[in-house]
């Protein structure tokens, strides 16, 4: 294995832990900030849909709120973000660079893109199942869970798997600024000195990993499609008579 690598990737072998490194920050990234940004923007986008017009519990001044706050950073380029959020990152962090000091940055820039997408996904719930769920005695949180979410875990699925993706990208930006990961590896190691064999590597991990995530999202997306899911859970809604 090592002489395959040796032969193909002959600069990259020089610098192998190195790189070894920066796959592992760059996965940390990943992980971390997409966890807090799948909760953040779940509950922006569920706020955005209850809080609309026509919504579960329309409220004119706290939509219009929550859709500034989320215009605002959204309207924020990823790198002017970065270097914007620096000093609330060092005083929540303690510093701005390394994989500590991306996470922030990282949430900040995917939560208000992702809750669009939510809001997107939940929108497409049809109307007349709510307004059933609703005559059948649901109050918000039955509406919310029983109904929206529910009926919509595969556009929801879609939109995670949409966003994951390009979360993928905003970690190696931020690497370009200082977080470390593969595009801190591809810049300094790759462009810096000149050696491509580098920068293919760095291209084909994280190929492999969006080729990865895409077709995970797809298949349970796939699997999780079904016709059948509000008729289930009005039945079992209908029999236990009762609220959340």
């Amino acid at each position: 294995m090592n002489s395959i690598i040796e032969k193909l990737f002959p600069n990259l072998y020089s610098y192998w832990y190195k790189f070894l490194n920066n796959c592992v920050a760059t996965f940390q990234m990943f992980i971390i900030s997409g966890i807090i940004s799948f909760v953040l923007g779940l509950c922006f986008g569920v706020l955005l849909i209850v809080f609309k017009k026509d919504g579960i519990k329309p409220n004119r001044v706290l939509y219009t709120i929550t859709s500034v706050i989320i215009n605002l950073f959204r309207s924020i380029p990823f790198v002017i973000l970065l270097v914007f959020l620096i000093p609330f990152t060092r005083s929540v962090v303690g510093t701005a660079i390394g994989v500590k000091g991306a996470i922030i940055p990282l949430v900040f820039g995917t939560v208000p893109f992702f809750s669009r997408q939510v809001e997107t996904a939940l929108e497409n719930v049809d109307s007349g199942k709510a307004e059933a769920a609703r005559s059948m005695g649901s109050g918000t949180f039955g509406l919310i869970f029983r109904v929206y979410l529910h009926e919509s875990v595969p556009e929801l699925i879609r939109v995670t798997t949409i966003t994951a993706i390009s979360l993928v990208g905003l970690t190696t930006m931020a690497g370009a600024v200082g977080a470390g990961g593969l595009g801190d590896f591809a810049i300094n190691y790759g462009q810096g000195l000149n050696h491509q064999d580098i920068i293919y590597a760095c291209i084909i991990v994280l190929l492999l990993f969006i080729c990865l995530l895409q077709f995970v999202g797809s298949l349970f997306a796939k699997k999780t499609t079904n016709r059948e899911l509000f008729r289930h859970t009005i039945y079992n809604e209908s029999h236990k008579g009762g609220d959340l």
